[in-house]
């Protein structure tokens, strides 16, 4: 398997001014972890997004900045939450030797007989686990098979998941349900409770809009109290006080 990696360079554009810069292509990144400091770096936006989908956030990278090499997991990658743009990455660099914790997702796989003859409907309520083990021991992903699900009631959990545990220890209660055949009226009911408002979706996505110029609204009634208090006449100092 070839060893992923992506070149960086040291970033001099900080705070509000990357918006320049991601314009061009190029996307704000920081390197952090515990035996070194925290390094604003830049990559190119069409590398890392290349990078990404074949790393995920559990595939041990190489990030290149001049003559270093420094092994390291994806980690935080902010969107936009109205366009889905890349707008700022972490890489946490890692000890190969050191075990560390991370999320691992979980995919379905097969078929459900129970929900291919229609008497129940498959609710997935776990997507991924916390897993510790050394960097390059970290699952990709972990695949479930749902071909065994035959009855409502069925159910698959942590427990039962396929999982080197010599190497890789789950963090998760094993008796948590990951997934189950329910009846659509169940399903329903479990989805409600679940799901967020409009109204929630509806702030979330504007309190994201101007994500790109946060500040700048702060910045424009900063100057203009200093306008004000320039032009606001002083006060006289012999002004005399009532008798």
């Amino acid at each position: 398997m070839n060893k992923l990696a992506i070149s960086a360079e040291s970033r001099k554009v900080l705070g509000k001014k990357v918006k320049k810069i991601r314009a061009e292509g190029i996307l704000p990144a920081n390197l952090f972890g515990k035996d070194i400091k925290s390094n604003a770096l830049q990559v190119q936006d069409k590398d890392f997004r290349k990078l990404f989908k074949e790393a995920g956030e559990t595939g041990v990278v190489e990030v290149k900045v001049k003559e270093k090499i420094h092994p390291a997991l994806i980690h935080n990658v902010q969107k936009h939450p109205v366009t889905g743009k890349i707008l700022h990455i972490d890489f946490h660099k890692v000890n190969l030797k050191e075990k560390i914790t991370a999320n691992v997702p979980l995919k379905l796989s097969g078929e459900s007989p129970a929900e291919k003859s229609g008497l129940g409907l498959l609710l997935q309520t776990v997507n991924e686990i916390e897993v510790e083990s050394l960097p390059t021991d970290i699952p990709s992903q972990i695949e479930i098979d749902v071909s065994k699900l035959e009855e409502v009631g069925n159910s698959i959990h942590i427990s039962d998941l396929k999982i080197d545990r010599a190497k890789v220890e789950v963090k998760n209660n094993p008796e948590d349900v990951v997934v189950s055949v329910q009846t659509a009226e169940m399903k329903e009911e479990s989805v409600e409770e679940e799901a967020t408002s409009p109204e929630d979706v509806e702030a979330t996505a504007e309190k994201g809009k101007d994500e790109e110029a946060e500040g700048e609204d702060d910045k424009e009634a900063e100057d203009k109290g200093k306008e004000e208090k320039k032009e606001a006449p002083a006060e006289s100092g012999d002004k005399k006080s009532p008798e």
